[in-house]
């Protein structure tokens, strides 16, 4: 019985073992780093689209539920907006909120939305 165990067991390392060094050793074709380059292509729009879909969805919660401090500009030039505790913020090109000190506030050119 330890016979035939060790001799199953034995086959299955060799199996596996082989199964291994062959994927080892595939090497890409044109056709493969086309597709991986294309793979890549599609992982950066899909990530574009949802950072800005991210900040569409946040600004637009910002502008009904806060209020947007006319004559200011936060430091990349967009809203700064203020909730209902008087902190305020702006939302970046991720659709993140991000809190400003009040050094990092800036007057708006006059002429400018």
């Amino acid at each position: 019985m330890k016979k035939k165990f060790s001799i199953g067991l034995l086959a299955l390392a060799l199996v596996g073992g082989l199964t291994f060094s062959a994927g080892a050793q595939e090497k890409k074709t044109e056709v493969g780093k086309a597709l991986d380059h294309t793979g890549k292509a599609i992982g950066k729009g899909a990530k574009s689209v949802g950072n800005k879909t991210a900040e569409i969805a946040v600004k637009g919660g910002s502008k009904v539920a806060d209020k947007t401090w006319k004559g200011k500009m936060a430091p990349d030039g967009s809203d700064v907006y203020i909730n209902a505790k008087n902190e305020k913020y702006y939302v970046n090109a991720k659709g993140a909120k991000i809190w400003l000190k009040p050094s990092q506030i800036k007057t708006r050119p006059a002429g400018k939305k």
